[in-house]
């Protein structure tokens, strides 16, 4: 039995509010059960130095946690004058992920940032970071359209994440904090369509079958396809 009294196979309770940001090219607040995260898209007319003159867009990323978005309050970043290791990591998968689903020649030279910044963790940060991060990234393209500044949309399918992990035992999807805290095996699956973008997984304290790999990437593949359609419904 899972904590939550969820099935192996059910997700969490997802929506994706948009428009929440007067300022911002594209918004959204993203809720995965009590994982809560504000992702907002900003349009830059300039590409970093390497890409100058390449005729090819950039969407990059930034992630952050206030300070008691968990059950005892973190210390800001800023406060420390660096980012975490985990942060930096986190931010870079974000990016990654999301520029695998663009079309860069489409997008121009431009860039797009995503600012990701979770209010309420509850597992899953990362992967409700980039669901909602392409929710963000989708509206600003779509204003960049009406404004004919782009003419072919760069996104063709939505791409989300979902964690997957064995947990007492047994194969579940969409872990919360109390089952990946204790989960033998921890994975991230970033999908766009039936297509894989990134995979990250490690044992947890117990090696793991291949056939039980197999079982998290089924139950990833319909995760993420349940994501993609709260993604599609709330940039429609």
């Amino acid at each position: 039995m899972r904590p939550s009294g969820r099935k192996t196979d059910q997700m969490r309770t997802i929506s994706i509010e948009t428009g929440i940001t007067r300022h911002a090219e594209g918004s959204c607040l993203i809720r995965v059960g009590d994982t809560h995260v504000i992702c907002t898209a900003s349009v830059d007319e300039r590409v970093p130095p390497f890409l100058r003159n390449s005729g090819l867009g950039w969407v990059t990323a930034e992630y952050g946690m206030l300070p008691r978005a968990t059950t005892s309050r973190t210390r800001r970043e800023a406060a420390a004058g660096k980012q975490g290791g985990r942060t930096v990591e986190i931010q870079r998968l974000i990016g990654r992920s999301l520029r695998a689903g663009v079309d860069r020649v489409a997008l121009g030279e431009r860039q797009i940032t995503i600012d990701c910044d979770v209010i309420q963790a509850d597992g899953g940060t990362r992967c409700a970071a980039i669901t909602g991060g392409w929710v963000a990234l989708k509206l600003a393209v779509n204003q960049l359209m009406r404004a004919g500044l782009v003419t072919t949309d760069p996104l063709v399918d939505p791409v989300s994440a979902v964690s997957c992990g064995i947990y007492a035992g047994q194969p579940v999807l969409d872990l919360d904090y109390p089952e990946d805290s204790e989960a033998g095996v921890d994975g991230n699956f970033v999908m766009t369509g039936d297509r894989l973008i990134e995979v990250q997984m490690s044992a947890e304290g117990a090696t793991f079958a291949r056939e039980q790999m197999d079982a998290l990437l089924d139950l990833a593949t319909a995760g993420t396809a349940e994501l993609a359609a709260a993604q599609r419904a709330a940039v429609a």
